[in-house]
């Protein structure tokens, strides 16, 4: 079956390069291969030496290294190197479900976590996530749900597009029903590392599930999407072995100068990621300023985690309200509808530096809509 259209991205391809002013994305702030380089005395020649043959199909030994060292019981042998997260989810989708299997998707969700398995013929239920509770998780509907057909579950945590974060007592009962039922968990943490708490910070489900697979990027935590580099952690031996032989019809291995500059990120990945929480941390005070001054039009629900949240739009239609300002303002936020079309919610996303100019071109927005 032919997948859908991708809404989130065909927005994207409509306006983000057009757009003078983003105030949706979903990644932090980025950072040019000099300021890479940079880092280390000899990153300069090195790269300038790399040669440019095919790469090791699992990822080089040196970026799994650093990749495994991110999780407490990883080794490098249980790191799949991707293009990214998008190739990931759908690697793992195809090696993994059949026709008439059932998967049960944490909603709202990036389209591809759930669409790519309805592709498949699998059979998709939605695990909505209550806004009337801090955009939290009800497990009975998880337990409800569960028969010998349920063959994944898939969770995002921390969460996209609302910065929801559950505690260790749901991630641990998640696990031991797996343990009981059978059912894979594919757990989606592309924004792990930016808890506002760290003390908050959940353990990685591959970790502590020996059957889970941990999705992980470049692209959000560092900022680093242009790298096109993801990957996934699993124990899951014989899940790795379907995923290796996979990849060998998508991208076989990936870039080698994207190989390298991933493993320099990550080899100073404290300094980045300090950085990118700094900038997170002071536009979310001026986020919080910005959403008590207008709670007649928006209810906010500050994040835990992230960069990015998803107020709530009061008016009428949260569709109409992101394309007028769009097109009258030049300010792109995603609206809620791309998720699913009831949500009259809206993607904000607060990890970059101009931020504060974003903000004051939604401000003048209102203030002539007022008018």
């Amino acid at each position: 079956m032919k997948p859908r259209p991708f809404l989130l991205e065909r927005y994207f391809a409509e306006h983000e390069f057009s757009a003078p002013y983003l105030l949706c994305c979903s990644d932090c702030e980025s950072l040019s291969i000099k300021d890479l380089l940079q880092k280390e005395p000899e990153a300069h020649e090195r790269f300038l030496s790399l040669r440019l043959g095919y790469t090791e199909s699992l990822g080089s030994p040196e970026l799994r290294q650093e990749i495994a060292s991110l999780y407490r019981q990883s080794s490098p042998e249980h790191i799949l190197v991707h293009a990214g997260a998008e190739e990931a989810i759908f690697n793992c989708m195809h090696a993994t479900l059949e026709p008439g299997d059932t998967i049960i998707v944490h909603s709202p969700y990036y389209q591809s976590l759930g669409e790519v398995a309805r592709s498949i013929g699998a059979e998709v239920i939605e695990w909505q996530a209550d806004p009337g509770r801090s955009w939290t998780l009800d497990l009975d509907f998880l337990r409800d749900r569960l028969t010998s057909r349920m063959k994944m579950v898939v969770i995002n945590v921390p969460h996209n597009p609302t910065g929801f974060l559950p505690g260790i007592e749901f991630i641990t009962e998640l696990s031991r029903l797996s343990d009981e039922h059978g059912f894979l968990i594919f757990s989606d943490e592309v924004y792990r590392g930016l808890e506002y708490d760290s003390a908050e910070r959940l353990p990685a489900l591959a970790d502590i599930n020996e059957r889970a697979v941990s999705l992980g990027v470049m692209s959000k935590t560092y900022g680093l999407a242009g790298l096109r580099i993801g990957w996934i952690y699993t124990r899951n031996r014989s899940l790795f072995r379907e995923l290796a032989a996979f990849k060998d019809y998508t991208t076989i291995c990936n870039s080698a100068p994207s190989e390298f500059l991933a493993t320099l990120a990550l080899h100073h990945r404290d300094a980045i990621v300090a950085r990118n929480m700094a900038i997170i941390r002071s536009n979310l005070v001026q986020l919080n300023a910005f959403f008590a001054a207008h709670t007649d039009l928006f209810q906010w629900h500050e994040p835990k985690a992230g960069p990015i949240a998803f107020p709530r739009y009061l008016g009428t239609s949260v569709a109409h309200f992101c394309r007028d300002l769009v097109e009258k303002a030049g300010v792109l936020l995603l609206p809620g509808t791309l998720y699913r079309e009831d949500l009259d919610c809206f993607r904000i996303g607060f990890g970059r530096q101009n931020m504060a100019d974003c903000l004051e071109k939604f401000e003048v927005f209102l203030h002539r809509s007022e008018k």
